[in-house]
Protein backbone atom coordinates (compact mmCIF):
# COMPACT_ATOMS: atom_id res chain seq x y z
CA UNK A 1 0.00 0.00 0.00
CA UNK A 2 2.77 2.55 0.94
CA UNK A 3 4.16 1.70 -3.03
CA UNK A 4 1.01 2.65 -4.11
CA UNK A 5 0.59 5.75 -2.36
CA UNK A 6 4.07 6.59 -3.31
CA UNK A 7 3.86 6.15 -6.94
CA UNK A 8 0.40 8.12 -7.13
CA UNK A 9 2.19 11.02 -5.30
CA UNK A 10 5.07 10.98 -7.96
CA UNK A 11 2.28 10.74 -10.78
CA UNK A 12 -0.04 13.76 -12.80
CA UNK A 13 -3.16 11.26 -11.32
CA UNK A 14 -5.42 12.15 -8.81
CA UNK A 15 -7.16 10.46 -6.77
CA UNK A 16 -10.01 13.28 -7.17
CA UNK A 17 -10.49 13.57 -11.28
CA UNK A 18 -13.51 11.86 -11.13
CA UNK A 19 -15.24 13.96 -8.90
CA UNK A 20 -17.77 16.71 -9.60
CA UNK A 21 -16.33 20.40 -8.80
CA UNK A 22 -18.87 22.76 -6.90
CA UNK A 23 -20.15 25.35 -8.64
CA UNK A 24 -21.00 27.65 -5.96
CA UNK A 25 -17.76 28.58 -5.24
CA UNK A 26 -14.79 30.55 -6.64
CA UNK A 27 -10.63 30.16 -5.58
CA UNK A 28 -8.00 33.16 -6.07
CA UNK A 29 -5.06 32.70 -5.78
CA UNK A 30 -1.37 34.61 -5.47
CA UNK A 31 2.32 33.19 -5.15
CA UNK A 32 4.84 34.31 -2.72
CA UNK A 33 6.70 37.37 -2.90
CA UNK A 34 9.83 39.41 -1.69
CA UNK A 35 10.34 42.80 -2.45
CA UNK A 36 13.78 44.02 -3.44
CA UNK A 37 13.74 47.54 -2.30
CA UNK A 38 12.92 49.39 -4.72
CA UNK A 39 9.67 47.63 -4.66
CA UNK A 40 10.17 45.01 -7.28
CA UNK A 41 8.51 42.01 -6.47
CA UNK A 42 10.22 38.16 -6.77
CA UNK A 43 8.87 34.85 -6.04
CA UNK A 44 11.00 33.14 -3.70
CA UNK A 45 9.41 29.30 -3.86
CA UNK A 46 6.92 27.47 -6.02
CA UNK A 47 3.71 28.17 -4.49
CA UNK A 48 2.96 25.74 -1.60
CA UNK A 49 -0.66 26.38 -0.91
CA UNK A 50 -3.60 23.77 -1.70
CA UNK A 51 -7.13 23.51 -2.07
CA UNK A 52 -10.15 21.79 -3.00
CA UNK A 53 -13.78 22.44 -3.59
CA UNK A 54 -15.87 19.30 -4.77
CA UNK A 55 -19.67 18.47 -4.61
CA UNK A 56 -20.03 14.93 -3.73
CA UNK A 57 -23.38 12.69 -3.39
CA UNK A 58 -26.74 13.45 -1.17
CA UNK A 59 -26.29 16.81 -1.26
CA UNK A 60 -22.59 17.16 0.37
CA UNK A 61 -19.90 19.33 -0.33
CA UNK A 62 -16.67 19.66 0.28
CA UNK A 63 -13.64 22.47 0.20
CA UNK A 64 -10.69 22.82 1.50
CA UNK A 65 -7.48 25.30 1.97
CA UNK A 66 -3.96 24.53 2.95
CA UNK A 67 -1.04 26.01 3.76
CA UNK A 68 1.76 24.23 3.02
CA UNK A 69 5.62 24.61 4.25
CA UNK A 70 9.01 23.35 3.14
CA UNK A 71 7.20 22.17 -0.06
CA UNK A 72 4.23 21.41 -1.49
CA UNK A 73 4.60 17.77 -0.92
CA UNK A 74 2.13 17.55 2.20
CA UNK A 75 -0.59 19.76 0.74
CA UNK A 76 -0.76 17.65 -2.29
CA UNK A 77 -0.64 15.09 -0.88
CA UNK A 78 -3.66 15.88 2.00
CA UNK A 79 -5.97 17.34 -0.55
CA UNK A 80 -5.97 14.58 -2.68
CA UNK A 81 -6.12 12.01 0.29
CA UNK A 82 -8.29 13.75 2.67
CA UNK A 83 -11.10 13.77 -0.26
CA UNK A 84 -10.99 10.35 -0.77
CA UNK A 85 -11.31 9.40 2.85
CA UNK A 86 -14.51 11.42 2.86
CA UNK A 87 -16.53 11.47 -0.45
CA UNK A 88 -15.94 8.12 -1.52
CA UNK A 89 -19.18 6.72 0.62
CA UNK A 90 -18.26 7.83 4.14
CA UNK A 91 -20.66 10.94 4.63
CA UNK A 92 -24.43 10.15 4.26
CA UNK A 93 -27.65 12.17 5.10
CA UNK A 94 -28.24 9.57 7.84
CA UNK A 95 -25.29 10.54 9.64
CA UNK A 96 -26.13 12.60 12.86
CA UNK A 97 -23.44 15.76 14.32
CA UNK A 98 -21.11 13.14 16.40
CA UNK A 99 -21.08 10.93 13.58
CA UNK A 100 -19.70 13.85 11.15
CA UNK A 101 -17.67 14.72 13.77
CA UNK A 102 -15.71 11.11 14.22
CA UNK A 103 -15.42 10.42 10.51
CA UNK A 104 -13.64 13.78 10.01
CA UNK A 105 -11.53 13.38 13.07
CA UNK A 106 -10.52 9.74 11.54
CA UNK A 107 -10.45 11.11 7.76
CA UNK A 108 -7.46 13.94 9.23
CA UNK A 109 -5.66 10.88 11.66
CA UNK A 110 -5.88 8.30 8.34
CA UNK A 111 -4.42 11.10 5.97
CA UNK A 112 -1.65 11.92 7.98
CA UNK A 113 -0.71 8.26 8.67
CA UNK A 114 -0.88 7.60 4.52
CA UNK A 115 1.45 10.14 3.98
CA UNK A 116 4.19 8.68 6.99
CA UNK A 117 3.91 5.30 5.24
CA UNK A 118 4.85 7.12 1.39
CA UNK A 119 8.03 8.45 3.40
CA UNK A 120 8.99 5.06 5.39
CA UNK A 121 11.34 4.13 2.38
CA UNK A 122 12.82 7.31 2.35
CA UNK A 123 13.26 8.19 6.16
CA UNK A 124 14.78 4.26 6.61
CA UNK A 125 17.66 4.87 4.13
CA UNK A 126 18.31 8.29 5.64
CA UNK A 127 18.43 6.47 8.89
CA UNK A 128 21.18 3.89 7.41
CA UNK A 129 22.95 6.06 5.57
CA UNK A 130 23.50 8.16 8.84
CA UNK A 131 24.81 5.35 10.24
CA UNK A 132 27.99 4.81 8.17
CA UNK A 133 31.48 6.74 8.47
CA UNK A 134 33.29 6.52 5.07
CA UNK A 135 36.46 7.74 3.19
CA UNK A 136 36.24 11.31 2.55
CA UNK A 137 35.78 10.93 -1.33
CA UNK A 138 32.68 8.87 -0.55
CA UNK A 139 31.42 10.75 2.46
CA UNK A 140 30.83 13.62 0.05
CA UNK A 141 28.22 11.71 -1.91
CA UNK A 142 26.40 10.29 1.00
CA UNK A 143 26.14 13.97 2.00
CA UNK A 144 24.58 14.79 -1.13
CA UNK A 145 22.31 11.79 -0.88
CA UNK A 146 21.05 12.68 2.73
CA UNK A 147 20.36 16.16 1.67
CA UNK A 148 18.19 14.88 -0.87
CA UNK A 149 16.37 12.44 1.08
CA UNK A 150 15.78 15.39 3.51
CA UNK A 151 13.81 17.75 0.89
CA UNK A 152 12.04 14.39 0.18
CA UNK A 153 10.10 14.03 3.61
CA UNK A 154 10.71 17.22 5.19
CA UNK A 155 7.85 19.93 5.20
CA UNK A 156 3.95 19.29 6.24
CA UNK A 157 0.68 21.83 6.08
CA UNK A 158 -1.96 23.30 8.03
CA UNK A 159 -5.34 23.19 6.44
CA UNK A 160 -9.12 24.46 6.93
CA UNK A 161 -12.02 22.18 6.10
CA UNK A 162 -15.50 22.97 5.31
CA UNK A 163 -18.18 20.20 4.90
CA UNK A 164 -21.99 20.93 4.38
CA UNK A 165 -24.10 18.04 4.79
CA UNK A 166 -27.86 18.15 5.23
CA UNK A 167 -27.49 21.97 4.81
CA UNK A 168 -25.64 22.12 8.13
CA UNK A 169 -21.85 23.35 8.15
CA UNK A 170 -18.82 21.43 9.84
CA UNK A 171 -15.22 23.28 9.90
CA UNK A 172 -12.19 21.20 10.82
CA UNK A 173 -9.27 23.01 11.32
CA UNK A 174 -5.61 22.35 11.90
CA UNK A 175 -2.87 24.75 12.63
CA UNK A 176 -3.18 28.62 11.29
CA UNK A 177 -5.71 28.57 8.46
CA UNK A 178 -9.10 30.82 8.96
CA UNK A 179 -12.66 30.48 8.31
CA UNK A 180 -15.38 33.25 8.85
CA UNK A 181 -18.83 32.90 7.62
CA UNK A 182 -20.91 35.69 6.59
CA UNK A 183 -24.42 36.08 7.49
CA UNK A 184 -26.57 38.58 5.85
CA UNK A 185 -29.96 39.95 7.07
CA UNK A 186 -33.20 40.92 5.70
CA UNK A 187 -32.32 44.84 7.24
CA UNK A 188 -28.86 44.49 5.18
CA UNK A 189 -27.02 43.50 8.16
CA UNK A 190 -23.88 41.28 8.10
CA UNK A 191 -23.03 39.51 11.10
CA UNK A 192 -19.07 38.51 10.32
CA UNK A 193 -18.37 34.86 12.79
CA UNK A 194 -15.12 33.82 12.63
CA UNK A 195 -15.53 29.98 13.22
CA UNK A 196 -12.62 28.58 15.53
CA UNK A 197 -9.40 30.17 16.67
CA UNK A 198 -5.66 29.04 15.06
CA UNK A 199 -3.53 26.90 16.52
CA UNK A 200 -0.60 29.06 17.44
CA UNK A 201 1.88 30.15 20.32
CA UNK A 202 -0.17 32.99 20.60
CA UNK A 203 -3.78 30.70 21.12
CA UNK A 204 -3.85 30.27 25.71
CA UNK A 205 -5.62 26.92 25.08
CA UNK A 206 -3.19 25.28 23.00
CA UNK A 207 -0.25 26.46 25.19
CA UNK A 208 -2.36 24.95 27.85
CA UNK A 209 -2.66 21.82 26.58
CA UNK A 210 1.74 21.65 25.71
CA UNK A 211 1.88 22.83 29.34
CA UNK A 212 0.00 19.45 30.24
CA UNK A 213 2.74 17.59 28.22
CA UNK A 214 5.57 19.06 30.08
CA UNK A 215 6.29 21.73 27.67
CA UNK A 216 7.74 25.28 28.74
CA UNK A 217 4.77 27.59 27.40
CA UNK A 218 6.71 30.50 28.81
CA UNK A 219 10.00 29.38 26.28
CA UNK A 220 7.65 28.88 23.30
CA UNK A 221 5.83 32.30 24.17
CA UNK A 222 9.32 34.16 24.34
CA UNK A 223 9.77 32.14 20.54
CA UNK A 224 6.88 32.44 19.11
CA UNK A 225 8.26 29.35 16.76
CA UNK A 226 7.83 25.80 16.89
CA UNK A 227 10.95 24.07 14.83
CA UNK A 228 10.20 27.19 12.40
CA UNK A 229 6.40 27.09 12.40
CA UNK A 230 3.77 29.03 14.75
CA UNK A 231 1.83 26.26 14.55
CA UNK A 232 0.74 23.85 17.06
CA UNK A 233 -0.80 21.25 15.20
CA UNK A 234 0.21 20.57 11.83
CA UNK A 235 -0.30 17.81 9.06
CA UNK A 236 3.11 15.89 8.11
CA UNK A 237 6.54 17.20 9.64
CA UNK A 238 8.07 14.19 10.32
CA UNK A 239 10.81 16.24 12.85
CA UNK A 240 8.56 17.33 15.23
CA UNK A 241 6.50 14.10 15.42
CA UNK A 242 9.39 11.38 15.65
CA UNK A 243 12.12 13.90 16.74
CA UNK A 244 10.38 15.98 19.00
CA UNK A 245 12.68 14.68 22.03
CA UNK A 246 15.59 16.42 19.84
CA UNK A 247 14.20 19.74 19.56
CA UNK A 248 15.06 21.97 22.53
CA UNK A 249 11.51 23.63 23.47
CA UNK A 250 9.73 19.81 22.83
CA UNK A 251 12.32 17.74 24.65
CA UNK A 252 10.45 17.77 28.16
CA UNK A 253 7.59 16.40 26.29
CA UNK A 254 5.73 13.69 27.91
CA UNK A 255 4.08 12.62 24.52
CA UNK A 256 3.94 13.66 21.03
CA UNK A 257 3.29 17.81 21.39
CA UNK A 258 2.68 18.63 17.67
CA UNK A 259 -0.46 16.98 16.26
CA UNK A 260 -2.84 16.45 13.22
CA UNK A 261 -6.33 16.40 15.40
CA UNK A 262 -8.33 19.02 13.74
CA UNK A 263 -10.86 20.87 15.97
CA UNK A 264 -14.04 20.12 14.97
CA UNK A 265 -16.76 23.31 15.04
CA UNK A 266 -20.40 22.38 14.10
CA UNK A 267 -23.27 21.73 13.01
CA UNK A 268 -24.67 25.09 12.17
CA UNK A 269 -27.66 25.47 10.04
CA UNK A 270 -27.35 26.68 6.88
CA UNK A 271 -31.34 26.67 6.67
CA UNK A 272 -32.82 30.34 5.17
CA UNK A 273 -29.29 31.53 5.40
CA UNK A 274 -28.30 34.28 2.96
CA UNK A 275 -24.15 34.81 3.20
CA UNK A 276 -21.16 33.45 1.96
CA UNK A 277 -18.40 31.31 3.66
CA UNK A 278 -14.51 31.98 2.98
CA UNK A 279 -11.58 29.98 3.68
CA UNK A 280 -8.48 31.68 4.07
CA UNK A 281 -4.81 30.76 3.75
CA UNK A 282 -2.28 31.92 6.38
CA UNK A 283 -0.79 33.93 4.23
CA UNK A 284 -3.43 36.00 3.22
CA UNK A 285 -4.81 36.60 6.61
CA UNK A 286 -0.47 38.14 7.41
CA UNK A 287 -0.56 39.68 4.59
CA UNK A 288 -3.63 41.97 5.27
CA UNK A 289 -2.69 42.17 8.87
CA UNK A 290 0.97 43.29 8.19
CA UNK A 291 -0.53 46.14 6.03
CA UNK A 292 -3.24 47.46 8.46
CA UNK A 293 -2.70 45.59 11.59
CA UNK A 294 -4.67 42.82 13.04
CA UNK A 295 -7.77 44.28 14.62
CA UNK A 296 -10.44 45.07 11.38
CA UNK A 297 -8.63 42.16 9.40
CA UNK A 298 -11.78 39.90 9.28
CA UNK A 299 -14.26 42.77 9.10
CA UNK A 300 -11.67 44.34 5.86
CA UNK A 301 -11.60 40.95 3.64
CA UNK A 302 -15.50 40.61 4.23
CA UNK A 303 -15.69 44.18 2.50
CA UNK A 304 -13.73 43.67 0.12
CA UNK A 305 -15.35 40.06 -0.80
CA UNK A 306 -19.50 41.77 -0.29
CA UNK A 307 -17.78 44.93 -2.97
CA UNK A 308 -16.79 42.62 -5.36
CA UNK A 309 -20.00 40.29 -5.15
CA UNK A 310 -21.91 43.60 -5.95
CA UNK A 311 -19.65 43.56 -9.28
CA UNK A 312 -18.48 40.54 -11.02
CA UNK A 313 -20.19 38.37 -12.74
CA UNK A 314 -18.43 34.85 -11.61
CA UNK A 315 -17.22 33.81 -8.27
CA UNK A 316 -13.76 33.03 -9.62
CA UNK A 317 -13.04 37.16 -10.54
CA UNK A 318 -14.51 37.44 -7.02
CA UNK A 319 -11.39 35.63 -5.34
CA UNK A 320 -9.13 36.43 -7.77
CA UNK A 321 -10.02 40.28 -7.44
CA UNK A 322 -9.94 40.54 -3.79
CA UNK A 323 -6.51 38.50 -3.27
CA UNK A 324 -5.16 40.76 -6.00
CA UNK A 325 -6.80 44.01 -4.26
CA UNK A 326 -4.85 42.48 -0.33
CA UNK A 327 -1.55 41.92 -2.61
CA UNK A 328 -1.83 45.34 -4.07
CA UNK A 329 -2.24 47.14 -0.38
CA UNK A 330 0.32 45.07 0.90
CA UNK A 331 2.95 46.07 -2.05
CA UNK A 332 1.56 49.78 -1.69
CA UNK A 333 2.21 50.31 2.04
CA UNK A 334 6.00 48.43 1.75
CA UNK A 335 6.59 51.25 -1.03
CA UNK A 336 5.01 53.99 1.32
CA UNK A 337 7.67 53.21 3.34
CA UNK A 338 5.11 54.44 6.58
CA UNK A 339 5.39 52.96 9.71
CA UNK A 340 3.66 49.54 8.71
CA UNK A 341 6.48 49.34 6.15
CA UNK A 342 8.84 47.15 8.03
CA UNK A 343 5.98 44.35 8.77
CA UNK A 344 5.23 44.10 4.52
CA UNK A 345 8.71 43.19 2.78
CA UNK A 346 7.52 39.87 2.14
CA UNK A 347 4.30 37.82 1.78
CA UNK A 348 3.46 34.20 1.33
CA UNK A 349 1.63 32.50 -0.82
CA UNK A 350 -2.37 33.05 -0.80
CA UNK A 351 -5.33 31.42 -1.13
CA UNK A 352 -8.68 32.53 -0.86
CA UNK A 353 -11.65 30.47 -1.65
CA UNK A 354 -15.64 31.78 -1.29
CA UNK A 355 -18.56 29.28 -1.20
CA UNK A 356 -21.39 31.76 -1.54
CA UNK A 357 -25.19 30.86 0.05
CA UNK A 358 -28.12 31.90 -1.91
CA UNK A 359 -25.76 35.11 -2.08
CA UNK A 360 -26.50 37.16 -6.03
CA UNK A 361 -24.34 37.93 -8.12
CA UNK A 362 -24.36 41.25 -9.73
CA UNK A 363 -25.11 41.73 -13.51
CA UNK A 364 -21.58 42.98 -14.43
CA UNK A 365 -19.29 46.14 -13.67
CA UNK A 366 -15.74 46.76 -13.89
CA UNK A 367 -13.72 45.60 -11.56
CA UNK A 368 -11.81 47.36 -9.12
CA UNK A 369 -8.60 45.51 -8.26
CA UNK A 370 -6.31 48.55 -7.54
CA UNK A 371 -4.95 48.47 -3.93
CA UNK A 372 -5.27 51.17 -1.04
CA UNK A 373 -7.50 50.79 2.31
CA UNK A 374 -11.01 50.50 2.27
CA UNK A 375 -12.38 53.80 4.38
CA UNK A 376 -16.11 53.67 5.45
CA UNK A 377 -18.88 56.54 4.66
CA UNK A 378 -22.15 56.63 6.16
CA UNK A 379 -24.68 56.92 3.33
CA UNK A 380 -28.32 57.64 4.24
CA UNK A 381 -30.39 55.90 2.23
CA UNK A 382 -34.36 55.61 1.11
CA UNK A 383 -35.51 52.68 -1.48
CA UNK A 384 -37.80 54.22 -3.86
CA UNK A 385 -40.64 51.75 -3.30
CA UNK A 386 -40.40 52.10 0.68
CA UNK A 387 -41.29 55.00 2.90
CA UNK A 388 -38.21 53.68 5.66
CA UNK A 389 -35.36 55.21 5.67
CA UNK A 390 -32.00 53.15 6.39
CA UNK A 391 -28.17 53.62 6.52
CA UNK A 392 -25.52 51.60 3.91
CA UNK A 393 -22.39 52.25 3.48
CA UNK A 394 -20.62 53.26 0.74
CA UNK A 395 -16.22 52.76 0.66
CA UNK A 396 -13.55 55.06 -0.67
CA UNK A 397 -10.85 53.03 -1.63
CA UNK A 398 -7.78 55.10 -1.06
CA UNK A 399 -4.11 54.24 -2.42
CA UNK A 400 -2.18 54.07 0.65
CA UNK A 401 0.97 54.92 -0.70
CA UNK A 402 -0.20 58.14 -2.73
CA UNK A 403 0.04 62.00 -1.74
CA UNK A 404 -3.42 63.42 -2.52
CA UNK A 405 -3.72 66.94 -3.50
CA UNK A 406 -7.70 68.71 -3.91
CA UNK A 407 -9.04 64.95 -4.12
CA UNK A 408 -6.93 63.50 -6.88
CA UNK A 409 -3.95 61.27 -6.60
CA UNK A 410 -0.62 63.05 -8.05
CA UNK A 411 1.95 60.46 -7.20
CA UNK A 412 1.86 56.29 -7.71
CA UNK A 413 4.68 53.70 -6.88
CA UNK A 414 2.64 50.70 -8.78
CA UNK A 415 4.39 47.86 -9.29
CA UNK A 416 6.40 47.43 -12.69
CA UNK A 417 4.08 47.16 -15.63
CA UNK A 418 0.73 48.31 -13.63
CA UNK A 419 -0.60 51.26 -15.83
CA UNK A 420 -0.39 54.29 -13.80
CA UNK A 421 -3.33 56.96 -14.47
CA UNK A 422 -2.06 60.57 -14.29
CA UNK A 423 -5.04 61.13 -12.35
CA UNK A 424 -6.43 58.38 -10.56
CA UNK A 425 -9.25 59.10 -7.95
CA UNK A 426 -10.65 57.19 -4.75
CA UNK A 427 -12.41 54.37 -5.93
CA UNK A 428 -16.40 54.26 -4.56
CA UNK A 429 -17.62 51.06 -3.98
CA UNK A 430 -20.41 49.08 -1.98
CA UNK A 431 -19.14 46.93 1.60
CA UNK A 432 -19.34 46.36 5.37
CA UNK A 433 -19.52 48.10 8.36
CA UNK A 434 -18.91 46.92 11.65
CA UNK A 435 -22.23 47.78 14.30
CA UNK A 436 -21.54 44.53 16.26
CA UNK A 437 -19.11 43.77 18.67
CA UNK A 438 -18.56 40.27 16.37
CA UNK A 439 -18.66 42.11 13.67
CA UNK A 440 -21.75 42.76 11.43
CA UNK A 441 -22.06 45.30 8.42
CA UNK A 442 -24.76 46.78 6.50
CA UNK A 443 -24.52 46.54 2.84
CA UNK A 444 -27.27 46.66 -0.42
CA UNK A 445 -25.46 43.60 -1.90
CA UNK A 446 -27.16 44.71 -5.26
CA UNK A 447 -25.47 47.99 -5.94
CA UNK A 448 -28.83 50.31 -6.07
CA UNK A 449 -27.10 52.51 -4.23
CA UNK A 450 -25.75 54.29 -7.17
CA UNK A 451 -28.60 53.94 -9.06
CA UNK A 452 -31.08 55.87 -6.97
CA UNK A 453 -30.50 58.64 -3.58
CA UNK A 454 -33.95 57.91 -2.40
CA UNK A 455 -37.38 59.70 -2.69
CA UNK A 456 -36.54 63.31 -1.31
CA UNK A 457 -34.18 65.57 -1.99
CA UNK A 458 -32.26 67.50 0.62
CA UNK A 459 -33.59 71.49 0.56
CA UNK A 460 -31.21 74.29 0.53
CA UNK A 461 -31.08 76.38 3.68
CA UNK A 462 -31.10 79.72 4.37
CA UNK A 463 -27.58 80.41 3.09
CA UNK A 464 -28.93 78.35 -0.32
CA UNK A 465 -26.34 75.94 0.97
CA UNK A 466 -27.64 71.65 0.94
CA UNK A 467 -26.55 69.85 3.66
CA UNK A 468 -24.13 67.12 3.09
CA UNK A 469 -25.30 64.01 1.92
CA UNK A 470 -22.37 61.97 2.99
CA UNK A 471 -21.02 61.51 6.34
CA UNK A 472 -17.44 61.58 5.81
CA UNK A 473 -16.30 61.61 9.82
CA UNK A 474 -15.59 58.07 9.88
CA UNK A 475 -13.39 58.08 6.62
CA UNK A 476 -11.51 61.20 8.22
CA UNK A 477 -11.10 59.54 11.40
CA UNK A 478 -9.49 56.40 10.02
CA UNK A 479 -7.47 58.27 7.34
CA UNK A 480 -6.05 60.40 10.00
CA UNK A 481 -5.20 57.63 12.27
CA UNK A 482 -3.64 55.70 9.35
CA UNK A 483 -1.09 59.03 8.44
CA UNK A 484 -0.84 60.26 11.91
CA UNK A 485 3.20 59.27 11.59
CA UNK A 486 3.78 62.79 10.32
CA UNK A 487 2.32 62.51 7.09
CA UNK A 488 0.11 65.34 5.80
CA UNK A 489 -3.65 65.19 5.17
CA UNK A 490 -3.84 68.53 3.89
CA UNK A 491 -5.86 68.91 -0.01
CA UNK A 492 -9.26 68.17 1.16
CA UNK A 493 -9.17 65.28 3.49
CA UNK A 494 -11.63 67.15 6.07
CA UNK A 495 -13.54 69.95 6.60
CA UNK A 496 -11.95 72.90 5.93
Amino acid sequence: MAAQRRNLMQSHQSWTDDLPLCQMCGVGTAPNCVYSPDGKGTQSHPNEDGHFRFRGEDGCFLYGVFNGYDGSRVASFVSQCLTAELLLGQLNSNHTDSDVRRILTQAFDVVEKSYFETIDDALAEKAHLSNFVLPLNESQKMQERLKELEQEVSGGATAVVALILNNKLYIANVGTNRALLCKSSSDGQNQVLQIGRPHSTDNEDELQRLAALGVDIARVRQAGQIAGQSSTRRLGDYRVKFNYNEIDLLSAAKTRPIIAEPEIHGSQSLDSVTGFLLLMSEGIINALESAHGPDQANQEIVAMVAAELALQTSLEAVAQSVVERVKRLHHDVYVSGRQRATYCSRHEDMTLLIRTLNYPLADGVLTPTQGGRIYPVSVPYSNSQSTSKTSVTLSLVMPSQSTLTNGTNTASTLEEGTPTPGSQSPTATLQSTNTQTQSSSSSSGDGSLFRQRGSQAAQPDETGRVPPYVDFSIFYRLWGSDHSDGQSTQGGLGPQ
